[in-house]
Parts: C-alpha cells; sequence; structure tokens
C-alpha cells in the first residue's frame, strides 16, 4: 500500500492503488505455484503446436484442453510471445516443464493481462452513488470499492500464486455489469457473451442477464405500480440481442461445427463424469451433506447397525476424493444438483422479473444465481465463491444491509481458499494478507455505515472469530497429533464444513433481503 501515499489527496489514488497491487503480484512471482501452472503451459503447447482439429483431441497430458474455444485462441495468441522466452514451455511432450523463463512469462503474462480488471473496477466505480462520500478520501465509497476489488485477498492468491488467469475474465464480467448500469445494453450483452465464451462458468450467473436484459431492454417501459407495459415489448431489440448472441457463438464455436467436432468440444467442457466433489469440497450444501454422511456411518458403525465390509473405502479413509461414495445417505447425481440449482436460482429471477430494483436488483439476482450454483452445483471448484465476492463489493459500499452479507461471505469465501496454498513459505503470506485485506474490509466499511446499526449481531461475530481458533487448530495443532496418519483429511473437512456454514448463511441472508425489499416503481422510458 506504500504507493498509495504518493497521491492520496489528489486525482491519482486510483493509479496508485492499481501500481501498488501490481508491484505486489511482482513480488508474489517466486511463490508456490499449483498444478494449474501446468494446466496453463500445456494448453500453450498444445494451441502452438497443433492444428486446430486437434485441440480438443489431444490428450499426452492429463490436463486437456477443457476450457471454450475464445481461451485456446488466447492461449494461441499468448504462445507466439513464448516462444520468445523458452521454446521448450511450448513442446506437448515436455510434461511438467518449467524452466525459470517460463516461470516469468507466465506469471508476468497473468500480471499484464489483469489492465482489463484495473479498467473494469475505474468504469463500476463511475456506477457508484456517491451520496456517502465523507470529507477524507478513505471514506470515499469508490474508494472502498477501488481497494476491495483491486486488492481483493482472493484474487491475488489464486492469480498470484496458485496460478490462473481470473483477473482479466472477471474484468469482462465487471465491465458488463459496468455497462448494464450505465444502461449501455448491447455493449453489457456483448461482453457477457464473450465472457461465455472465454470460460463456461460464467454460464452460473447467465440466468440475471438474460432476465434483466429481457425486462428492461427489450421492454421499455413499466406502469405506475412497476408491472410491464407489455405493448412497450421491441422485436427489433430482442432480434439484436439475439443476433450479439449467435455472432459471437458463430465465432466461437463455427469452426468446431465445421470440423464436425461440436461434441467433442462439449464432452470436454461439460465432463459429468467427474464426481460430485472437487478433490477438496468446496464449501456448499454437499460438503454439509457428505460430512453427515460421514457422522451417520461412523454412528452406525459403533451401534453396529452397518457392515464394515460393505462400507466404501474411499469413504472411511482416504478422505476427500473426488468419486465420494455416500454410506448411508442417497447418492446423489448430476440431475439432482441440476434440479437443486434451478430452484434455489427460481426465486431470485421471479424477482427480477416481477419485483424490479433497476441495475442493483440485476446485481443482486446475478449474485444469488452465483452462490446457488456454487451451493448446489456439480463437481463445484472451490474458486468460484469469488464470482460471487466481486461482484458482492459493489454492493458492499451502497448499504448497511449487503455491507453485513458481503464481510461474512467475503471473510468465509477467502479463508475456504487456503487449503489451495500448503506450503509451509506460503502460510504466513496468505494469513497476513487476508488479515490485512479483512481488517481494512471490516473497518472501512463501519466508517461508511457508522451512523447505522452495527454490521454484526453477537451470533456473526462469534461464527467469524471462530475462524482463528480453526486456523490454529489445522496449521499448528493437528499435524503434532495422532490423527495425522489416520484422518490426514480433517483439516479440510473442518475448514470445508466450517465455511460452508457462512456461506450458506450469507446466501439465505441476501436472498431474505432480495425478496423482502420493495420493487422500485419507474414509469420513464428508457
Amino acid at each position: 500500500m506504500a504507493a498509495l501515499g504518493i497521491a492520496t489527496g489528489g486525482r491519482n489514488w486510483f493509479s496508485a492503488l492499481a501500481l501498488g497491487v501490481t508491484l505486489l503480484k511482482c513480488l508474489l512471482i517466486p511463490t508456490y505455484h499449483s498444478t494449474d501452472f501446468e494446466v496453463h503451459r500445456n494448453w500453450l503447447a498444445i494451441t502452438h503446436s497443433l492444428p486446430v482439429s486437434q485441440w480438443y483431441y489431444e490428450a499426452t497430458s492429463e490436463w486437456t484442453l477443457d476450457y471454450p474455444p475464445f481461451f485456446a485462441w488466447f492461449e494461441y495468441a499468448l504462445s507466439h510471445i513464448a516462444k520468445y522466452f523458452d521454446q521448450e514451455m511450448l513442446n506437448v511432450h515436455n510434461l511438467n516443464y518449467s524452466s525459470s523463463r517460463t516461470l516469468l512469462f507466465q506469471r508476468f503474462s497473468v500480471i499484464l493481462t489483469d489492465e482489463l480488471f484495473v479498467y473494469a473496477v475505474h468504469e463500476c466505480c463511475k456506477c457508484i452513488d456517491g451520496k456517502k462520500a465523507g470529507k477524507e478520501l478513505t471514506e470515499k465509497p469508490k474508494f472502498i470499492l477501488s481497494v476491495l476489488l483491486l486488492w481483493n485477498f482472493g484474487l491475488l492468491i489464486v492469480d498470484h500464486i496458485h496460478f490462473q488467469y481470473n483477473g482479466f475474465l472477471f474484468g469482462l464480467m465487471l465491465l458488463s455489469i459496468a455497462r448494464l448500469f450505465q444502461k449501455r445494453y448491447t455493449e453489457g450483452a456483448f461482453l457477457f457473451a464473450v465472457l461465455l465464451h472465454f470460460k463456461h462458468i460464467y454460464l452460473y450467473v447467465a440466468p440475471a442477464y438474460g432476465i434483466y436484459l429481457l425486462r428492461s431492454y427489450c421492454f421499455t417501459a413499466n406502469k405506475p405500480d412497476g408491472s410491464i407495459r407489455w405493448n412497450s415489448f421491441s422485436f427489433v431489440r430482442l432480434i439484436s440481442l439475439g443476433l450479439i448472441v449467435f455472432l459471437v457463438s458463430a465465432l466461437s464455436l463455427g469452426p468446431f461445427l465445421a470440423l464436425n467436432q461440436l461434441p467433442q468440444v462439449l464432452s470436454r467442457l461439460f465432463p459429468f463424469k467427474r464426481g460430485l466433489c472437487h478433490a477438496y469440497w468446496a464449501p456448499n450444501f454437499w460438503a454439509l451433506y457428505n460430512a453427515l454422511d460421514k457422522v451417520l456411518s461412523v454412528i452406525g458403525l459403533e451401534l453396529k447397525l452397518l457392515d464394515p465390509n460393505k462400507i466404501p473405502k474411499a469413504s472411511m479413509t482416504s478422505g476427500l476424493v473426488q468419486q465420494f461414495q455416500h454410506t448411508v445417505l442417497p447418492s446423489v447425481t448430476p440431475m439432482a444438483t441440476l434440479i437443486c440449482t434451478l430452484m434455489a436460482i427460481l426465486p431470485s429471477v421471479f424477482c427480477l422479473w416481477f419485483k424490479p430494483q433497476g441495475p442493483r436488483g440485476f446485481l443482486r439476482c446475478l449474485i444469488l444465481c452465483a452462490l446457488s450454483s456454487f451451493l448446489f452445483g456439480w463437481h463445484v471448484h472451490e474458486k468460484a465463491i469469488l464470482l460471487a465476492v466481486l461482484p458482492m463489493s459493489l454492493l458492499s459500499v451502497g448499504k448497511a444491509g449487503d455491507a453485513s452479507i458481503f464481510l461474512i461471505l467475503t471473510t468465509t469465501g477467502h479463508y475456504s481458499l487456503f487449503p489451495l496454498l500448503f506450503t509451509a513459505p506460503e502460510l504466513p503470506i496468505k494469513i497476513l494478507l487476508m488479515l490485512l485485506f479483512t481488517i481494512y474490509s471490516i473497518s472501512s466499511l463501519k466508517t461508511l455505515f457508522r451512523k447505522e446499526k452495527p454490521l454484526f449481531n453477537w451470533m456473526e461475530t462469534f461464527y467469524l472469530l471462530g475462524l482463528g481458533p480453526l486456523e490454529v487448530f489445522c496449521e499448528f495443532v493437528f499435524p503434532f497429533t495422532s490423527w495425522k496418519l489416520k484422518y490426514p483429511f480433517i483439516p479440510l473437512l473442518l475448514t470445508s464444513v466450517y465455511c460452508a456454514v457462512g456461506i450458506t448463511y450469507a446466501w439465505f441472508k441476501l436472498y431474505v433481503s432480495v425478496l423482502t425489499d420493495p420493487p422500485v416503481r419507474k414509469t420513464k422510458k428508457q
């Protein structure tokens, strides 16, 4: 944050914040990186060395290409720069290749593409109401929001330590949100369509975009009570949206459709043969479901109600594996998770249609779609919590109630990412960075809403403080117990279950707010 002092009282504070976090990212270059580093190196090699017709068939490495075509072309473009750093990284058969030049190239490619994220944050700040702005720069909502987004702890450790390219993707999403706030609907729709063909996880929030664009763009006027004027429907606007989606999809999928490879591409994008949960259980409803199954199986064994020989070995010994087999509770299918997700999303979508609350209503629906998909989806990755955390930052500086939800969701969601960084040198880094971000988030939002009721009740405060003892046990106590050899998965289990409670609570609290808030009455044509 040293760069902040350069321009505390001037117009360049945003540039100082962006520069400061960029320097921090550079300092993180030598840190641990996960297998995702090899994943993206392999994709560089695939797209550079092989013809397009082989991209989604190549399987020399276990890390096959499973992102949409736009991201494949993004890797292809990067590969033509990578060859000037180290040609060997572009060899498909050089598995687990990692030279110092390869490391520098891949790390800097993430840092440089983050510039789109920085621009998107700047555009989002223009959409923030400054009525609550204090006299001091650091008390202004735009400043607070800039810090919450640019210095987001989760994005920092996932992209710049663990290694991924989420920054510019979230930049596309935030930029599309900003365009919808600015009523530049076609631009927002175009950016989101492009985003979907970079990374399909953003399908989680597609219902919010579809309903909001139909409600606010295709219907041009409301009645005095907020309901739709059906005669205001514009077929031209609907066709323009459809044309945007069609053209973007044609550009992305067209070459593979021409090669008769579309089924192969889709099979890579949607691998339902994977298990219900990722290797580390994401802190969602299924983590609670799996944990309950484990508890019931232990009780069943103690009471001799279950036959030990009939219990799946992975269920009781290996811990958190992808193909988790339930012992007592019914096993869960992809269709069951789809039904649960749709049921969780539908109320928010209905509210967006029947209780319009403007762009903020859209943003709330988007976050609920993201959280519902995270909580009930199939094979959810723990990193997907950022899909709700980052947009929630925009709401946090507007209302005290939203700020409270944001702090619970962010603190819990960020802590759930700790198991991603399991090496000893990164332990002080992740603890320090999270403490700094969390303390700033709580103190700045408390200052912004100091004239309103406290942001936390006693129960919420107690829960959040419980993360401290949990971390002490997982990192400093458990390794020295006899349980480490017999039950090595216990720290992951405790982290996942504890965080699942907080994230589910934040989801429920936001839902109550959405369902009880009155609609925004608006009669002017858009």
